[in-house]
């Protein structure tokens, strides 16, 4: 049987790409956010599964991956690309603009990571992929990103702690770290950069499969840096 994989920010950039990069490979799919919109190709493929859930409410989420469980019985893969970025110094950068990207950058993939890693462990396989940001390594880059860089930092504490605690086992969490993304929205807010030298959502879906397939199989604590040339 094909391999299940829960996608959450299945509706933005990355996730429409991903969610159609994982269809057409043949994988289920079960893709979570707030909106189908971008997603229409999908509504008739049997292998797609549409959910609305709020990935920011601990419970919610605990009780929506209960259920994906029981419905299913083992959930291969979940790729965690709900995010958001903000800009700011420390000089601008108080505790409502820390906890609200601790919100959507961190609790986000928490939440979800933490029930399908217990689930993962009890069958011997999985993978759990964050998405990580360049700044969040480079701190010269992110001194303009505080809350941004410092949230994203922490999903590469938690990968490398999965890792350690399911050394052993065919359980492994990866992070993604894209340089810009080549978004509508990024070339217009930056019109005098070369968009050829970012990387495009379609090229991290690529590397997203491939962590989930076979050819990743022996692959462990990865960070996987996907910058082009940019």
């Amino acid at each position: 049987m094909s391999k299940l994989i829960l996608i959450t920010g299945a509706n933005g950039n990355l996730g429409t790409a991903t969610v159609k990069k994982f269809l057409d490979e043949g994988y289920r799919v079960i893709a979570v956010d707030h909106s189908d919109t971008h997603l229409g190709f999908a509504a008739s493929n049997a292998n797609f599964e549409w959910r609305t859930v709020d990935l920011t409410d601990e419970k919610t989420v605990d009780t929506f991956i209960g259920e994906l469980i029981h419905k299913y019985g083992k959930l291969d893969g979940a790729l965690l690309l709900v995010g958001g970025f903000a800009m700011g110094g420390i000089d601008t950068t108080g505790g409502e603009e820390m906890k609200k990207m601790y919100s959507l950058n961190f609790e986000t993939a928490y939440f979800a990571a933490r029930t399908l890693f217990l689930h993962m462990l009890q069958n011997n396989y999985g993978r759990l992929v964050f998405i990580g940001a360049r700044p969040a390594l480079k701190p010269e880059q992110g001194k303009t990103a505080v809350a941004y860089s410092l949230t994203k930092s922490m999903l590469f504490t938690l990968a490398g702690i999965l890792n350690a605690t399911a050394k052993g086992k065919n359980v492994v969490a990866s992070v993604v770290t894209p340089s810009t993304i080549d978004t509508q929205s990024n070339r217009q807010s930056m019109p005098e950069a070369n968009p050829d030298n970012w990387v495009k959502p379609e090229q991290i879906a690529g590397v997203l499969e491939f962590i989930c397939s076979d050819k990743g199989q022996a692959l462990r604590e990865p960070v996987y840096k996907v910058y082009n040339n940019a």
